[in-house]
């Protein structure tokens, strides 16, 4: 029978309950409090709070250390890695993700590659803060899971969190980083609610690279990050009633990506599903499916599997959109499949 694995929790009254929308703020807020150099900037989160709200009062609490800057991507982040390589901590918001395409220049030429092409003498302590995903019906050019797009540029660390805990303590490991970090946030996780420590607490922090095992099995792996971490839980719960246990693992960072975690859940289960939000072609999903085929294949009973989003643009229509994205049906169909090959 599957069950959740839950960190310990702290005293009740050492935490407070928040949302995966305000943990950003929330995040950030500590990170300033604690260091210095760290400064924030972005299109509107300063006095507008940010476009979906998610850093209202910082520029009121830490001033000019919280900037609004045009609406220049490119301006943006070339600012941001400027003000990295000469001594500061910067996090840098892009309102959507899909707008990464505008900077790329800047995030794959000069942030990922300057401290390989200073010869190790200049680090790039930034942090890019990007909202991702789809399912809140934002349409084609704003729902794009822009991670897959950076997986192959040496140099970028890529964190994905899907709950409230790991984006708290993600996002200020991230900022404490002295490489560049890409740190998307799901745009249809927002209402997740979740408790973070009242007051800033190192405790909280969580080791980039280091996948979490979300419910134990041993009939499939199944590897799924952000909003199919949530849907690969409840497919586990369907599954359960049918006696089909299923370990769930969220990896949590991409890059790096926690390997040893995967193979040691396959070691029991000995068959592998990935979920991925977004198509199928180029994806880290496909690149964990190789890997394990490769390099692992003495462990697999089954072909490792690969369910992925539709191969099309992100639809404007709820219905359409809903049904381009694997749902907790399409993953218990998927293990089924699986456990009877």
């Amino acid at each position: 029978m599957s069950t959740t694995m839950e960190p310990t929790a702290p005293a009740a009254d050492a935490t407070v309950s928040i949302n995966y929308r305000k943990v950003v703020g929330r995040a950030i807020a500590d990170e300033l409090a604690t260091d210095p150099t760290v400064v924030f900037l972005g299109e509107d989160v300063g006095a507008a709070g940010g476009a979906f709200k998610m850093t209202e009062g910082l520029q009121a609490r830490f001033g000019k250390r919280v900037r609004d800057t045009p609406i220049a991507e490119q301006a943006i982040v070339g600012m941001a890695v400027g003000a990295a390589i000469q001594g500061l901590r910067p996090v840098a918001e892009i309102m959507f993700a899909d707008f990464a395409g505008v900077c790329f220049d800047q995030i794959v030429n000069s942030a990922a590659k300057y401290r390989f092409t200073s010869g190790g003498q200049t680090s790039v302590p930034l942090t890019i803060c990007m909202a991702n995903g789809s399912g809140a019906g934002f349409g084609p050019q704003h729902s794009q899971m822009g991670e897959n797009w950076f997986l192959n540029i040496p140099g970028l660390k890529i964190v994905t969190p899907g709950t409230v805990e790991d984006h708290y303590g993600l996002l200020r490991s991230s900022i404490r980083d002295d490489n560049p970090v890409l740190f998307f946030t799901h745009k249809n996780l927002f209402a997740l609610k979740g408790r973070v420590p009242a007051e800033p607490s190192d405790e909280a922090l969580i080791v980039l690279g280091q996948a979490s095992v979300v419910t134990v099995g041993s009939a499939v792996t199944v590897v799924a990050n952000q909003q199919m971490r949530h849907r690969a839980v409840e497919a586990a719960q369907l599954l359960t009633e049918e006696g089909i246990d299923i370990e769930v693992i969220d990896p949590r960072t991409l890059v790096p990506f926690d390997m040893d975690t995967v193979i040691t859940s396959l070691s029991k289960t000995s068959r592998l599903l990935v979920v991925q939000e977004g198509p199928p072609d180029g994806g880290w999903g496909a690149t964990l499916v190789s890997r394990v085929a490769s390099q692992h294949f003495e462990l697999l009973d089954a072909p490792p599997t690969l369910l992925a989003s539709d191969n099309i643009s992100v639809p404007f229509a709820a219905s359409m959109e809903l049904a381009s994205i694997p749902d907790a049906a399409r993953i218990a169909t998927a293990v089924r499949q699986l456990v009877a090959y």
